[in-house]
């Protein structure tokens, strides 16, 4: 190609993750401009060589150098210089301006004359000979792609040139592909090895070019592609729309024609007994030598396997097959015919009876008609997948099933189920309503299973696409439509029941509940443990969980041994309200790095919807802030409206605690304007909690009690509505600043009547600080002594600090100025280590009232690191990088650079290095 014209190519957007490669290609073509030399660029197959040689010829191009490219060719490889031919043709009008034996030596050669052929070595000098006068009157950049298709001829000339162009002002830039031989002699020329892109470049590429993949689909992309930027885009190609969605993802990806030509024709050179060896290997995929001549019944042997071994294309050295890359054995299987891989499923199937799971699986993949036997078998890997937390393998065990189902009714279960655990664990909401209407034609139109249901009032829950009146009357129906007396062993009736109470804690509205009372009562033999236990605190807390918290308590005790995510998130539901949140922290840190290793999306955000919680009441607030960022990134990312409403709530009380009120409006009336229209009473109560907090902050009480009456009215605890126990003592204190004071007596009598200090130490502190907060001065100190002997209740600072203040302020209102500035100054530590800010001003007022200053500077030090901030800390100092402390504390690597971000100043140090020093009189603990 004569390189006075634009590049052949060039890449047309920025390219992802190869801005060091980049760089360096880009620096070579200066260099060889003015200097001239060589590089060559090794890699495999598909991480971007050309595009790197585009990207040079077009750098080349820009600064005004000529370009002339050529490429090694399979059908060109035994012609004499044809090679050669490619690169010099665009200069051959130079051939006159060369002495005669070198215009002959590379006429002849090039076949432009006849003659008897030169010496090579003549040819190799004429030939650099005429580069190097082109490069006179204008730079050179001479690009030659696939060197191992050269010609022998050719490749000798091309690398005796490459090797002497210094000073020149040509450039030689060449690609080949590492592992394959070449005649080009690569002695003494520079070398670059472009490597796969890196985790977050090769997530990158995969989201820019394919946005629209379902998160476990990105995620298994990305393994099968190893940073391969070919596969990266041309994987999604090869899937179908369902598959695209997360819908029955092939356990081995299909390839498409650009992929095959890549890694297919490696294998189908080999013999065909090796080629069944890794077929065997490739079905079987435990990588265990002894399945591939076992299950084969002698039909191919170990000596079989050096082939492809030789080949490059496995390693069997540690006594274990491995494939070198993963897209490998997708060429292996698109090679075979459908009966070999049915023939070999079957072989393993029977070598496999051992392992029911691999067996079923092996049956299912040999079985062509319907089979209820094998249905069976793979219904039950199913259960048993979905309890160990890998809901994306339960739901492609169920719809094989469901093809496998000779019956409509049972097809039409086996889909629903699967549209259910969508909806419920992996966050395929997009997904849900396409398997539901499946699941509706496959038993012939008819209404269907519960568990269609269930799927379809999960799906408007969590995605808001309806309102929570829809979904309850869509439960309630198809639940009344099942045989009486219901069966409590049935797993389907008891998701069903937890769906309907989710329903109805979400609406906050009692006539909501009688349908769900009315089906428990017709369950038989009794309503399970589990399920009475978490509708006696979800429900209706404040008047039916003091009897329950004894059998929870005994539940949560054994909650670090429970394997099954699901049962682990309901029980910290059941948890919530009753404070026992701390206590399933370790259960809920491991489920939310399950949800991430086994893509169950909904599982991940609901354990970082509990923990949340727990970190607000326990006042790990720059935790709180960085988890709920994640939690509503994933929930926006997904279409969770309902749990991304979650995350605004949880922000808004940190920004409501901290004074910005700003923040705190914007985020409650994102909250009112989405949960209004649907009915979602429990976040219009939570928007009213953050906004009473804000107005006792800043001291504007008469909204304080607006708000806090807007969740459950004075002188009562509302029923269903569990918020309520959240705002006794903000709905007290303001209903008392602003001159109500029957209205505080009258809420803290039914407070006592409900006796909801029982239920925690947290509300034990908080009742009878109210009821402080309400008496009469003579009364109030007593009360306030009691509050503040309430064991455990350091495990909430935020509000003990704030009965702190409260009792401080009665203090110094009746002259007992020391012991005011005691509980004052304790409290004003507290609000400063959280970042309270007007809270801090209002008990520092208090403070200066009594005479006493308050220092203008804050708490530094290692004395100011919250538990969680001095682990890291110190594991940071230890050398162990954010991905690696993530990792050991279960949490995500954002969330650990927020932390660092955070401990620097804390500290003051400015680098990693820095730590060790600073946290040196750090006392042990």
């Amino acid at each position: 190609m004569d390189g006075d014209g634009p590049p052949l190519s060039g890449p047309a957007e920025p390219l992802v993750g190869r801005d060091h490669d980049l760089g360096l290609v880009r620096g070579f073509v200066d260099g060889a401009m003015v200097s001239g030399g060589a590089l060559l660029l090794s890699g495999d197959a598909g991480l971007g060589k050309t595009v790197l040689l585009d990207a040079a010829a077009e750098r080349a191009h820009g600064a005004g150098m000529r370009v002339v490219r050529a490429a090694g060719v399979e059908f060109e490889s035994t012609i004499t210089f044809a090679g050669l031919h490619q690169v010099l043709q665009p200069l051959l009008p130079g051939l006159d301006r060369l002495t005669d034996p070198y215009r002959t030596a590379l006429s002849v050669a090039l076949g432009l004359d006849k003659g008897a052929p030169s010496d090579q070595l003549l040819v190799s000098n004429a030939a650099l000979t005429l580069l190097v006068r082109a490069a006179a009157e204008r730079p050179l950049l001479v690009i030659v792609d696939d060197l191992p298709w050269l010609d022998r001829a050719s490749a000798v000339v091309l690398g005796f040139v490459a090797r002497r162009l210094a000073g020149s002002r040509v450039g030689f830039l060449g690609a080949y592909r590492s592992g394959e031989g070449s005649f080009f002699e690569r002695g003494g020329v520079p070398l670059h090895h472009v490597q796969p892109l890196d985790t977050t470049a090769a997530a990158a590429l995969l989201q820019a070019r394919s946005p629209s993949l379902a998160p476990r689909v990105r995620e298994r992309l990305l393994t099968e592609a190893q940073g391969n930027p070919l596969a990266l885009l041309e994987l999604p190609v090869a899937l179908s729309g369902p598959q695209r969605s997360g819908t029955a993802v092939p356990e081995l990806l299909p390839l498409s024609s650009r992929l095959q030509a890549v890694f297919a024709s490696r294998v189908e050179s080999l013999p065909a007994a090796t080629r069944l060896l890794l077929l065997y290997a490739v079905l079987d995929g435990t990588g265990d030598l002894c399945v591939l001549t076992s299950a084969s019944s002698g039909r191919t042997g170990m000596e079989d396997l050096a082939h492809a071994e030789r080949a490059g294309l496995v390693d069997a050295a540690t006594g274990r097959l491995a494939f070198r890359h993963p897209l490998t054995r997708s060429a292996v299987v698109e090679l075979s015919t459908s009966e070999q891989r049915r023939e070999v499923h079957r072989a393993l199937a029977e070598y496999r009876a051992d392992r029911p799971e691999r067996r079923a699986w092996h049956l299912a993949h040999a079985t062509v008609e319907p089979s209820e036997d094998v249905a069976s078998l793979l219904e039950e890997v199913a259960r048993d997948t979905v309890r160990r937390g890998d809901a994306g393998g339960a739901i492609a065990a169920l719809l094989r099933a469901a093809e496998l189902s000779p019956r409509g009714y049972e097809r039409s279960r086996r889909i629903a189920e699967a549209a259910y655990l969508g909806a419920d664990l992996t966050g395929d909401l997009r997904d849900v309503p396409r398997l539901l209407e499946e699941a509706r034609l496959a038993d012939g139109g008819r209404a269907g299973p519960l568990v269609a249901a269930v799927a379809a009032a999960h799906h408007i829950l969590l995605s808001g696409e309806g309102d929570l009146d829809t979904a309850h009357r869509l439960l309630v129906g198809a639940i009344d439509m099942q045989h009486q007396p219901y069966d409590a062993t049935d797993p389907t009736m008891i998701d069903a029941l937890y769906t309907l109470a989710w329903l109805c804690q979400s609406s906050q509205r009692t006539e909501l509940w009688k349908p769900l009372h009315r089906a428990l009562g017709l369950l038989k033999p009794e309503v399970p443990d589990q399920l009475a236990l978490t509708l006696s605190t979800m429900a209706d807390p404040a008047r039916t969980a003091p009897p329950a918290l004894g059998k929870l308590d005994e539940v949560i005790a054994s909650l670090d041994q429970e394997a099954d995510p699901v049962r682990v998130i309901r029980i910290a539901m059941t948890s919530l309200y009753v404070d026992r949140l701390p206590a399933c922290r370790t259960a809920l840190r491991r489920v939310l790095r399950d949800g991430r290793d086994n893509s169950s999306l909904t599982v991940e955000i609901q354990g970082l919807v509990y923990l949340g919680r727990d970190h607000f009441a326990a006042g790990e607030w720059d935790e709180l802030q960085a988890q709920a960022a994640q939690g509503r990134d994933l929930g926006r990312a997904h279409s969770y409206q309902l749990l991304t409403t979650e995350f605004l709530y949880q922000r808004a009380l940190v920004a409501a605690a901290r004074g910005d009120e700003t923040a705190t409006r914007a985020l409650t009336d994102e909250m009112t304007l989405w949960a209004t229209p649907r009915g979602v009473g429990s976040y219009l109560s939570c928007a009213s909690h953050a906004r009473a907090l804000a107005a006792l902050g800043r001291g504007r009480y008469e909204d304080a009690y607006r708000h806090a009456c807007a969740i459950s009215r004075a002188g009562e605890l509302a029923s269903h509505v569990p918020p309520a126990l959240l705002v006794v003592m903000d709905l007290v204190e303001a209903a008392v600043r602003t001159g109500r004071a029957s209205e505080a007596t009258a809420h803290v009598a039914a407070a006592h009547e409900a006796g909801i200090a029982a239920i925690s130490p947290r509300l034990a502190l908080l009742v009878k600080a109210s009821a402080a907060i309400a008496a009469a001065d003579h009364e109030a100190i007593d009360l306030f002594e009691e509050a503040l002997a309430v064991p455990d209740t350091d495990r909430w600072p935020f509000e003990l600090a704030r009965v702190r203040l409260s009792y401080g302020e009665r203090l110094r209102r009746v002259k007992s100025t020391t012991e005011a500035r005691t509980q004052l100054a304790d409290a004003i530590d507290t609000f400063e280590r959280l970042g309270a800010r007007p809270w801090t001003a209002r008990a520092g007022n208090e403070l200066r009232a009594t005479g006493l200053s308050v220092g203008a500077a804050g708490v530094t030090g290692p004395a100011s690191l919250t538990p969680q901030q001095r682990e890291i800390a110190l594991l940071a100092a230890a050398g162990l990088t954010n991905k690696q402390i993530a990792e050991r504390l279960f949490l995500s690597p954002r969330t650990v650079a927020a932390h660092m971000r955070q401990l620097f100043p804390k500290l003051g140090v400015a680098s990693r290095a820095a730590l060790r020093d600073a946290l040196a009189d750090l006392p042990p603990g």
